[in-house]
């Protein structure tokens, strides 16, 4: 061993006792307090066994369930048509003012009709001079004095006098614009001079009262809704809700849609509704009274089962219910609460069989 690997093993030598010395000095300094490593490793079973959820609850009591169908629809008139003429010819009249109600059979325009009377006069001035032939030759018949084919031409040319007058009377009646039901007339779209044909469109009549509410229910429901059930509805974003009465109902569904259209009326005396609106339509399918209800969100599918909790003595207790009706927000319970329970309706995804459980609010239905 020569000089230099002697001195390479000696100062390693004094490195390790001294290192062996100062390691003691060090792990005290650096060593965590118990009271530190009680803070840092906290015993998981004792934390959760303390812990407390704060939950809101309900007293289940009896009420009545009403299964109701909401769908929205659409307000419609009771009648609607757009007036034009029957016949061509320059409007010489007319005597609606827009906007206002009408009555059944009230003249509403009228297009030139004077060559048509003037040929009425014509005709009706012929009237007595083929009257008394008919007369004379019915005289002479009885007296055998002429043949019975000559009285028969006589009466066939009054009868044909009559009959053209009808015609012209009825060409006449079409020169004139009448309403064909009580309604309100809205704005004319011709003026006095204007030549109208059938195709020329006056004015749009519609009657407002009653009002017609059409909606589409879907199959499920096609039993249910019939000729006689009350719907209610509301317009869109109002809080007024108005009663109807289904008049009638489509007798088959849609086959692409699988809908059926209905259609109600409603009274619409006071002319307060307008057709065209959106409504929100609501039916009532089913009602059962002294029903044990729940929140849907109280309840818990789990493994098949429908659970619930219900609060006892600060903890809660894992029930299982027996559903019946479900409706938008609600569910009855057939079995597996009572009349007077307290059921845990917030925070039960958290909770667990016998957990404690702190109530903040009782809500109120």
């Amino acid at each position: 061993m020569n000089k230099k690997t002697r001195w390479g093993i000696i100062i390693i030598i004094l490195l390790l006792i001294i290192g062996m010395g100062v390691f003691p000095i060090i792990k005290k300094h650096f060593k965590p307090s118990k009271e530190t490593e009680k803070k840092e490793i906290p015993s998981k079973g004792k934390v959760k066994g303390d812990r407390v959820l704060n939950v809101n609850a309900q007293i289940v009591r009896y009420e009545t369930l009403n299964d109701v169908f909401e769908t929205t629809g659409n307000l419609m008139p009771d009648e609607e048509v757009d007036l034009s003429f029957e016949t061509s010819g320059k409007i010489t009249q007319i005597s609606f003012i827009e906007g206002s109600p009408v009555r059944k059979g009230e003249l509403l325009a009228k297009v030139n009709d004077k060559p048509l009377q003037a040929e009425l006069k014509k005709l009706e001035a012929q009237i007595p001079l083929a009257s008394d032939r008919v007369f004379r030759q019915k005289a002479l018949l009885e007296k055998d004095a002429v043949s019975k084919e000559a009285f028969e031409q006589v009466s066939t040319e009054l009868d044909k006098l009559y009959a053209d007058m009808e015609l012209v009377k009825a060409r006449i009646s079409q020169t004139e614009l009448r309403a064909p039901f009580d309604g309100i007339i809205g704005l004319r779209q011709v003026s006095e001079g204007a030549y109208a044909s059938p195709t020329t469109i006056i004015a749009r009549l519609t009657k407002t009262d009653p009002l017609k509410v059409e909606f589409s229910i879907n199959e499920k429901q096609a039993n249910d809704v019939r000729k006689g059930t009350n719907i209610t509805f509301k317009l869109g974003g109002g809080l007024t809700e108005y009663n109807a009465a289904v008049y009638a109902v489509e007798p088959q569904l849609e086959l692409k849609t699988r809908t059926m259209k209905v259609r109600a009326k409603y009274p619409n005396t006071n002319g307060r509704l307008q057709p065209g609106r959106t409504v929100s339509i609501g039916i009532k399918l089913q009602e059962i009274k002294n029903a044990l209800t729940a929140p849907s969100e109280s309840l818990i599918l789990e493994m098949g089962r429908d659970i619930a909790y219900l609060y006892k003595n600060g903890k809660a207790h894992q029930v299982i219910l027996k559903k019946g009706l479900r409706t938008e927000s609600k569910v009855q319970i057939i079995d597996g609460i009572q009349p007077g329970d307290t059921l845990i309706v917030t925070g039960v995804m958290q909770l667990r069989d016998g957990m404690p459980v702190k109530i903040d609010n009782i809500l109120i239905d």
